[in-house]
């Protein structure tokens, strides 16, 4: 069976370096790169790399101008859209021009792009799609000590986790699967060009190498079975808030949340939803959650449903 990959954004940063490795493994058939240029970048000889020109996820013909220059005949085993923009932003100095461009370009262009590879049967049973988004995108782990500002980012990255969920939801039954990743803190010009760099070495940033690595290992496990889920390959050693938000001894790779979790304090402790399993994502989950809570501190049943209703509430 053939492997070709789709690479969205394969000319720097962690997008170049996924082009550099999967053309590398003697499993990949081709890998599909693209390019905003009108010509492939100077280090384009690579062998087993098939450039596409001309793509810019933030227009609205994309998926269109991808499909046009795709073969038709063949299927993409795993398609990653790694395209970003970060427009630096304070309360002080929000930036409207670069928030409608981080939206389209992390949001708005993905949709685009995969619907028009399933309806051109590019995708097929077995398939992954994997978004590239950010832990900034998670709700849950916004913390009081990193503040706020940067409206753009985050928020365009919390869409991308809300599409990436409805994308799941409508290709389960395709057999096609959706992940979204955190990727890790990068050396990379786009963190630099925003003043990131100062954080490198105290946030354990790391080369677009190593995260390619640790993304095409993540990769290779991803299946069916997680779909629609947000993980952190490389775990939460460079995420600032993980500890704080969702305790110690923290596994790798480290499912992401990006939603509320609920905390229930009683009988002198904080318990978290995620105790019974895993955080609840629908209010009826929510609430089995805090009635097994208070099921074990034998608050008596005919009150469970009542104050879980309660608890719920002033989420």
């Amino acid at each position: 069976m053939s492997n070709n990959v789709l690479i969205v954004g394969a000319t720097r940063g962690l997008g170049a370096s996924l082009r550099r490795l999967y053309a590398s493994k003697a499993s990949t058939t081709c890998v599909f790169a693209t390019t905003r240029s009108s010509a492939p970048p100077g280090d384009s000889s690579e062998s087993h790399v098939s450039w596409i020109q001309n793509i810019d996820i933030s227009q609205p013909d994309v998926g269109e101008a991808l499909v046009s220059q795709l073969p038709s005949s063949i299927k993409l085993s795993c398609v990653i859209i790694t395209a970003g923009y970060f427009g630096f932003e304070t309360f002080d100095d929000p930036d409207w021009e670069k928030e409608v461009r981080m939206y389209t370009t992390s949001a708005v262009g993905p949709v685009f792009v995969v619907q028009r590879l399933v309806k051109a049967g590019l995708l097929d049973k077995g398939s992954k799609v994997i978004l590239v988004s950010s832990e900034s995108g998670s709700i849950t782990l916004r913390h009081e000590k990193e503040g706020g500002g940067n409206y753009g980012h985050h928020a365009s990255k919390a869409a991308l986790n809300m599409v990436g969920k409805l994308l799941s939801l409508d290709l389960k039954e395709k057999g096609i699967a959706v992940g979204l990743v955190h990727p890790g803190f990068m050396r990379t010009e786009m963190t630099k060009s925003v003043g990131f760099d100062k954080y490198w070495d105290a946030g354990g940033a790391v080369t677009p190498d190593e995260a390619a690595q640790s993304l095409a290992s993540f990769i290779d496990g991803f299946d069916i079975s997680k779909t629609g889920q947000f993980w952190a390959p490389r775990g939460p050693g460079d995420i600032g808030t993980a500890e704080a938000v969702l305790g110690n001894d923290l596994p790798t790779p480290l499912q992401l949340p990006w939603r509320v979790i609920l905390r229930m304090p009683h009988c002198g402790e904080v318990v978290e939803s995620r105790k019974y399993g895993q955080i609840a994502e629908t209010p009826t989950a929510a609430v089995l959650c805090i009635e097994a809570h208070f099921a074990e501190y034998a608050v008596p049943k005919t009150v469970r449903s009542h104050q879980a209703m309660e608890e719920l509430s002033a989420v």
